[in-house]
């Protein structure tokens, strides 16, 4: 695929959203040879999008008017709702025909408004959330869980498989952010595990490098722990790959779903006060390891920032 030669490229893939997740799949998607047209209100985001190769648009409408395929990767509701039906949104100038990959985490209500709203003029709309931190995202160690019209799921699996590890179609729309609050929901507590774990090591004394090595090559490991112990071993969380203020959305949303189906979530709802203690403490922009400093608090633990791990581990 020769990006020098426009008659050989296929129609652009559009990215609306370039922050951590949204950049990162842009980035992986200019690598694997795709054009890619990309919006984001934050000049920054869009500046960086533009030096990987990407071209910036002036906004999603204009985006919609370019690419029949598009990405969507947005921080809360209130973007969405901007993003696919503000003044410059997607549905209003999308042709028909064109495919939305929805891959923010959103209140299921809100991803099935925004599938109705955007058929009456004729776009589909997936839910594809996204498994994975934004380190991994930018690795391309993600999982995609596609769910909705299984030939649209088809017709963008090259896209999807071009900034993912693995996708997984899981059927009907909505089963995918369903299967994202399942995985969240884990997420939440092993990270708090993996905060604890290391907590019991520092204040016994271990060197946490050691520790970090031998339990992560040992039945006690986990996907959190391999990722976000380097971040509590070296006691910076300022590299946020998922910012604590963010994640408390995700947090609202999970709790909001399992109520709603009176389902118990008992570790669940024993991980939420740390994550709020972070926010109270001054983490809001600092990475959800950050729970980390709110157990050593609360341990009597004061240290400085640790050098032990710069360069080891991290992803």
């Amino acid at each position: 695929m020769s990006r020098g030669d426009s008659r050989s490229r296929p129609e652009p893939v559009g990215q609306i959203g370039l922050g951590i997740m949204g950049g990162a799949f842009a980035k992986h998607l200019l690598e694997a040879g795709f054009d890619v047209v990309g919006f984001d209100p934050d000049r920054r985001r869009a500046a960086q999008f533009a030096r990987h190769g990407g071209r910036s648009a002036r906004s999603g409408a204009a985006v919609a008017t370019r690419c029949r395929t598009i990405v969507t990767s947005l921080p809360s509701i209130k973007a969405c709702e901007a993003a696919f039906f503000g003044r410059d949104g997607i549905a209003g100038r999308a042709r028909r025909g064109t495919v939305v990959i929805e891959t923010s985490t959103m209140p299921l209500e809100t991803k099935i408004a925004l599938r109705d709203s955007c058929a009456a003029h004729g776009v589909t709309v997936l839910d594809c959330p996204i498994s994975g931190t934004g380190a991994q995202a930018a690795a391309k160690d993600i999982s995609v869980y596609a769910s909705g019209e299984r030939d649209a799921v088809r017709r963008c699996a090259d896209i999807l498989n071009g900034f993912s590890r693995s996708m997984h179609y899981c059927g009907p729309f909505g089963n995918g952010t369903k299967l994202k609050f399942v995985a969240n929901l884990l997420v939440t507590i092993h990270n708090l595990a993996a905060a604890e774990a290391i907590v019991l090591g520092l204040k016994s004394g271990l060197d946490l490098a050691l520790l970090y090595k031998v339990i992560r090559d040992g039945a006690g490991t986990s996907r959190m722990f391999e990722v976000r112990g380097p971040l509590m071993v070296a006691n910076d969380y300022s590299d946020a790959h998922m910012k604590c203020e963010i994640y408390q959305k995700d947090i609202d949303i999970i709790g909001a779903f399992a109520a709603k189906l009176r389902c118990p979530t008992p570790l669940f709802e024993a991980s939420k006060p740390y994550y709020s203690a972070a926010l109270a403490q001054g983490h809001a922009k600092d990475d959800t390891a950050a729970i980390c400093a709110v157990l050593e608090r609360m341990a009597g633990i004061t240290r400085n920032q640790s050098r032990q791990m710069k360069g080891k581990g991290r992803r």
